[in-house]
C-alpha cells in the first residue's frame, strides 16, 4: 500500500464519506434556478457545475479579478521559449482533504482521466495534448508538453481540476470512477459536501484543515437551494432564509429584495452574452434567410431596457474583449419590414413556417421575450410552438440536432479567460453537442479560422483573426445577438467578497468571502 493510501484508508470515512465540521458559524443560503448535475470536475458544464467544483477541488492555477491568472496549487510555472513546454511546480504544502500529499502523479491521472471520459472541458486540449503529453518530473514536479502551440493554454489550466488519483481508482468501478464521483469528491478544496442532492440543491462546509487556510472572517457552510419562481426567491428573502440571491431573477425581484433593507444589490458588467441560438441543421432555421428574418424581427429596446435590462452586443464576442473586437460591426436592428424581405428570399416563402421557440421552463423574462417573438414571427406567417424546459432537460436534447430546437435562449460566459473560450466552445465542430452549441454550425472554415488564431502567440494576428471571424458568424446568423449581461445579486449586507471574474462561477469560490456581522 502506498503512503497516500495508507493515509486515504484511515481518512476516508472521516471525511469523504460527509463527516463535517461541528456547528456552521458562518452560514449561507444562496439560491439558483439550476440543478446540480454532478460533482465530477470531468464532467462540469455549466455554471452550477462549476460553482461546486471550484469549492470542492483545486487547480494548479486560478483566475482573480481581472482575468489574470493565479497560483493555487502550483507555487510557480514556466514556459519554453517556443510555448509548447510548461513545467509547474506545486506546493510542499498542498494536501487533499484526506491528508495525503498532491502529487505530479495525481495531475497526470487526473488530465488522463479526462481525455478518457471526454466530456466537460476535455475538448479544450483535443490535438493539443496527445496520449502521455503530461509527466511527472519528480513528485512535485509536472511537464506538459503541448504537440502543437496553443496560445490560450495557460488560460485553460484553471479548467483542469486535480483528483486525488489513490481515492478514484479505490472507487473506479467499471466507469472510471463516473458513478462514484457523481455524488462524492476526492479533491484538495477548502469545502466538503454536507448534503447533494441532485434536484434540489447542494450543501457544503468548511474544510477546517486546508492547506491554503481562509481569510479570518471564513463562511463556515454554504447551502445552495434550486428554486424555479420569483415568489419563492422573494420569500426566502422575507423570511430571513437567504442570504444570496442568483445571477438571472428578474429586476421586479430585485428591486424588492432591496427594499426589504437587508440587501444590497451588487451590479456589473460582464462577459456573459444572452443568445438566441438558431439551429442551423434543422427547418426552418437551416435557411439564412429565415435566420436574418428572424434576427430582424427581434424587438432588441424591448428586451434590453425592460424585460431584461443589458449591454448592447453587435458580434459573439462581447465588448469586454475589447483588443479582439470588431468594432466596425453596426448594432442589430428591429425591422419587420426587412424581415419579411428576407423571408420572400427564403426556401418557405410563400408558406406557413412551424418554428419551436425553446427557453428555461419557470424563467419569467426568458417566458416573456419568447412570447414577444411570437407575436412578432407569427406577423411574418409563422406557425409557432413555444417549448419550455427545465434546464437538465436543455442540456440533454441539445446533444443531437434533430431534438434541439430552432430557437434557444442561452447565456454564455466565458469558461475561460481568452476569446477563444467564446468561439471555441461556441462554434467549432469539436464542441457539436452540448447546450454551448446548439447552432449546430460545423463550419469547416470556421473551424480552420478558430484553429488558426489558437496555433499563434501573435497576439495582434489573433486580433485581426478574430475580427474577420466575427464579421463571418455575424454574416451566417447562427444566433441572435440579444445583449450583454449587466448581472446584478441581491446580497446581505453582512457578506463580502464577490468580485466578477471572466471565467466560470469562480467568484463563487468562497474562501473569496468574508461575514462581517457577529
Amino acid at each position: 500500500m502506498s503512503r497516500k493510501s495508507f493515509i486515504a484508508a484511515t481518512a476516508l470515512t472521516a471525511v469523504l464519506l460527509g463527516a463535517t465540521p461541528s456547528m456552521a458559524d458562518n452560514m449561507i443560503t444562496v439560491s439558483t434556478g439550476q440543478i446540480f448535475r454532478t460533482l465530477d470536475p470531468a464532467k462540469m458544464s455549466d455554471q452550477n457545475d462549476y460553482a461546486a467544483v471550484v469549492n470542492l477541488y483545486d487547480a494548479l492555477l486560478t483566475v482573480v479579478e481581472g482575468g489574470a491568472l493565479a497560483p493555487e496549487l502550483a507555487e510557480s510555472w514556466e514556459v519554453s521559449d517556443d510555448a509548447k513546454e510548461v513545467v509547474f511546480k506545486i506546493r510542499d504544502d498542498a494536501v487533499f482533504t484526506d491528508g495525503s500529499p498532491v502529487e505530479a502523479s495525481d495531475v497526470v491521472y487526473s488530465i488522463e482521466r479526462l481525455q478518457r471520459i471526454n466530456q466537460g472541458p476535455a475538448n479544450l486540449f483535443k490535438g493539443v495534448l496527445d496520449e502521455g503529453a503530461v509527466t511527472a518530473v519528480d513528485p512535485k514536479t509536472v511537464k506538459f508538453t503541448l504537440s502543437k502551440t496553443f496560445s490560450p493554454f495557460l488560460a485553460t489550466v484553471p479548467s483542469i481540476f486535480i483528483l486525488n488519483a489513490d481515492i478514484v481508482k479505490e472507487n473506479a468501478g467499471d466507469d472510471d470512477g463516473q458513478t462514484w464521483l457523481s455524488t462524492n469528491v476526492a479533491g484538495s478544496g477548502a469545502y466538503l459536501v454536507k448534503d447533494y442532492d441532485r434536484g434540489t440543491g447542494l450543501t457544503i462546509v468548511r474544510n477546517k484543515d486546508y492547506f491554503a487556510g481562509f481569510n479570518d472572517k471564513p463562511i463556515d457552510e454554504v447551502r445552495w437551494i434550486v428554486v424555479n419562481d420569483e415568489a419563492t426567491v422573494r420569500s426566502l428573502a422575507a423570511s430571513g432564509e437567504l442570504t444570496v440571491s442568483g445571477a438571472f431573477q428578474a429586476p421586479d425581484t430585485y428591486k424588492a429584495l432591496e427594499d426589504m433593507g437587508r440587501f444590497y444589490i451588487d451590479k456589473f458588467s460582464t462577459a456573459t452574452v444572452f443568445l438566441l441560438k438558431l439551429n442551423t441543421k434543422i427547418a426552418p432555421t437551416d435557411d439564412i434567410h429565415i435566420r436574418k428574418a428572424i434576427a430582424l424581427a427581434t424587438d432588441y429596446d424591448t428586451i434590453r431596457e425592460v424585460i431584461y435590462p443589458g449591454g448592447l452586443l453587435s458580434t459573439p464576442l462581447p465588448s469586454a474583449f475589447a483588443d479582439f473586437h470588431a468594432d466596425d460591426i453596426p448594432a442589430p436592428a428591429f425591422d419587420m419590414e426587412a424581415a419579411k424581405a428576407e423571408i420572400e428570399k427564403s426556401k418557405y416563402a410563400g408558406q406557413e413556417i412551424p418554428i419551436t421557440l425553446g427557453y428555461v421552463a419557470g424563467t419569467k423574462f426568458e417566458e416573456e421575450i419568447s412570447l414577444l417573438m411570437q407575436s412578432n414571427l407569427e406577423q411574418l406567417g409563422f406557425k409557432v410552438t413555444q417549448q419550455a424546459d427545465p434546464w437538465n432537460r436543455i442540456t440533454e436534447i441539445a446533444t443531437k440536432e434533430e431534438t434541439t430546437p430552432a430557437v434557444n435562449q442561452i447565456f454564455f460566459g466565458p469558461v475561460y479567460p481568452s476569446p477563444d473560450s467564446i468561439f471555441f466552445s461556441q462554434y467549432h465542430s469539436d464542441s457539436a453537442g452540448t447546450w454551448a452549441s446548439m447552432e449546430w454550425l460545423l463550419d469547416p472554415e470556421v473551424d480552420a479560422m478558430i484553429n488558426e488564431a489558437r496555433g499563434t502567440a501573435d497576439v495582434d494576428k489573433q486580433a485581426e483573426i478574430y475580427r474577420s471571424l466575427q464579421h463571418k458568424l455575424v454574416d451566417m446568423q447562427p444566433d441572435v445577438f440579444l445583449l450583454t449581461l449587466d448581472a446584478q445579486l441581491a446580497i446581505d449586507k453582512c457578506l463580502t467578497g464577490y468580485k466578477y471574474v471572466p471565467m466560470q462561477s469562480v467568484p463563487y469560490d468562497f474562501t473569496r468571502w468574508s461575514w462581517n456581522c457577529e
